[in-house]
């Protein structure tokens, strides 16, 4: 059965995966970034070639959304899947259901801070780029279909949404939803990865030694993060489009403060537009 960490981009799904592997995965309870990929993101290619011999359309591919999750769960193990896909309908087919799905832990973030993110990873060339990008209601990343691309592990087609309809996609599966803001996690990464750890006891049935669970916590710490990647690079960062460089993925974290960073006009816009989900998660 799959537990679904759902999140729009740039958003500390990352961060929560890095936490998990070190915990689940780690015999030392220590980040590494290498171990992050124990934790599959969902839709990549890999997930579908055993399935149909091609995929060159959406409706095609929302036709095997469930059959590719029924093909994940076939072995009858619990495990994490990463996705910022929309839990949306396409026709007559839903991206998941509780029949696939054991739960969902919810990542979300200030969409004043997502804009900044988005910026900079996705290399916009201003904010007016970037909010475009956020408020646009068809937005999908990775929009080749080729199942014959040698890169099985690509991502596929993912339908992402605005940040508004995302997260309001996701709060509605309420099959032990779990909903963890980002700023929690900056301002106390311990409580938030201990109720975490609350939920998946419950969730598994497990006991997490307390002593496992700090190390795991203390070495998830933003800042180790951006050292580790900094002396081992990451697999998952990306090249800036402009200048081919490769980009910092741990980038700013804390310091990326809408407050500092954001004209006055542009902190408007935002909060108009998702004025019921920022109030909703109090945010405004």
């Amino acid at each position: 059965m799959i537990i679904w960490l759902a999140s729009y981009p740039k958003s500390g799904n990352t961060w929560v995966r890095s936490f998990l592997s070190s915990l689940l995965f780690n015999k030392n309870n220590e980040a590494n970034l290498s171990e992050i990929s124990k934790i599959d993101q969902y839709p990549k290619r890999s997930h579908f070639i055993n399935l149909v011999n091609e995929i060159d359309s959406l409706e095609k591919l929302s036709s095997n959304w469930i059959a590719s999750q029924k093909l994940i769960n076939k072995d009858g193990k619990i495990r994490f899947l990463k996705t910022h896909h929309a839990l949306c309908k396409y026709q007559n087919s839903f991206f998941t259901n509780g029949e696939v799905s054991l739960g969902t832990i919810h990542i979300v973030r200030d969409p004043r801070n997502v804009i900044t993110s988005i910026l900079y990873h996705y290399s916009k060339n201003n904010y007016t780029e970037a909010k475009k990008f956020l408020f646009d209601e068809n937005k999908a990343l990775g929009k080749k279909f080729d199942l014959k691309d040698p890169n099985v592990n690509r991502n596929i087609f993912t339908v992402i949404s605005s940040w508004k309809s995302h997260y309001n996609s996701w709060k509605q599966f309420k099959k032990n939803y779990m909903l963890i803001k980002y700023e929690d996690l900056i301002r106390d990464p311990h409580k938030e990865f201990d109720k975490l750890v609350e939920y998946l006891s419950k969730l598994l049935d497990l006991k997490f030694d307390s002593a496992k669970v700090n190390l795991a916590v203390n070495s998830n710490s933003f800042e180790n993060l951006k050292k580790l990647e900094k002396e081992n690079g990451f697999a998952e960062a990306v090249n800036d489009k402009k200048t081919g460089e490769r980009k910092k993925f741990f980038n700013l974290g804390p310091e990326n403060d809408w407050e500092k960073l954001l004209d006055i006009n542009l902190k408007k816009e935002i909060e108009k537009e998702f004025k019921t989900e920022m109030s909703e998660l109090g945010y405004i």
